[in-house]
C-alpha cells in the first residue's frame, strides 16, 4: 500500500509539473523571454559564423529588409500602447539579430549576397511602406504594414531558391527560427505582437518547405544522372 500510494504521489508530481496551468503566469512569461533570448543568441552567432566560413549564402538585400522593417515593427509596437521590449521579446531580439547578420554579410558574404533587380525593386517597396508611416503617424496600421514588409524580405532568397535550385541556407538555423516565435507567444503583450509572431511562423514555414523541395528535386537530378 505504502509502495502504491507514493507511485501515485510521484505521478500526480510529474502531472503537475507537466501540465502548463499549474505553472504560474509570470514563470511561464519568465522562461519564454529567456528561451527566446538565448535561441536567438544561438541563431545570430551560428548564422554570423556560417556566413564568415562562406558555409551558406544568405541574401545581403533581406537582410537588410529585415533590418529596416524589424526596427518599424518594433518603434511602432511600442509607441502603439505601454509597452516594454520585453513585452514582443520576439521583435527585440530580432533587432539585434538582424543587424548582426546584416553586418556579417555585407563584410563576409560573396557576390551572390549583393542587390539584383529585383532586389531593388523590392526596396522601393520598402521605402513606400516607410513613408507612409511617416505620413500618416498610425502605429497600429504601420506596424501591420510593416508584416507586408517582412514578407517581402523573403522574396530575395525565396526567388533564388526558385531559380538555382541551390540550397544556400542551414535547415537548423530556419528550423530554430521557426521554433523561437512560437514560444515568444507565451510571454507576448497585445495583439501585434502575436501579429509578428504569427506572420514570422508561417513565412519560416513557407520557406522551410521551398528549401526541402529544393533538396528534393538535387537529390532526384543526380538519380538521374
Amino acid at each position: 500500500m505504502i509502495k502504491i500510494s507514493n507511485n501515485v504521489i510521484y505521478l500526480q508530481l510529474v502531472y503537475n509539473f507537466f501540465k502548463i496551468e499549474f505553472m504560474p503566469e509570470n514563470l511561464i512569461q519568465q522562461i519564454s523571454i529567456i528561451s527566446v533570448s538565448l535561441l536567438n543568441l544561438f541563431i545570430t552567432v551560428w548564422y554570423c559564423w556560417l556566413t564568415y566560413k562562406q558555409k551558406i549564402k544568405p541574401a545581403l538585400a533581406m537582410w537588410i529588409f529585415f533590418t529596416i522593417a524589424v526596427a518599424i515593427s518594433l518603434a511602432t509596437y511600442l509607441k502603439s500602447d505601454n509597452f516594454s521590449l520585453l513585452d514582443n521579446i520576439l521583435n527585440t531580439t530580432d533587432m539585434v539579430l538582424a543587424v548582426s547578420v546584416t553586418v556579417a554579410i555585407y563584410l563576409w558574404g560573396d557576390h551572390t549576397s549583393r542587390f539584383s533587380k529585383f532586389d531593388k525593386g523590392c526596396l522601393v517597396a520598402v521605402f513606400v511602406i516607410l513613408l507612409f508611416w511617416f505620413v500618416t503617424k498610425n502605429h497600429v496600421v504601420t506596424h501591420t504594414l510593416t508584416q507586408g514588409i517582412l514578407v517581402i524580405a523573403y522574396f530575395p532568397v525565396v526567388s533564388r531558391l526558385w531559380k538555382t535550385r541551390e540550397n544556400s541556407e542551414s535547415f537548423l538555423i530556419w528550423i530554430a527560427m521557426a521554433v523561437t516565435p512560437a514560444i515568444s507567444l507565451l510571454s507576448s503583450k497585445g495583439t501585434l505582437a502575436t501579429i509578428y509572431s504569427v506572420r514570422a511562423i508561417i513565412c519560416i514555414m513557407v520557406l522551410l518547405l521551398l528549401m526541402l523541395r529544393v533538396e528534393y528535386l538535387s537529390r532526384k537530378q543526380l538519380k538521374t544522372i
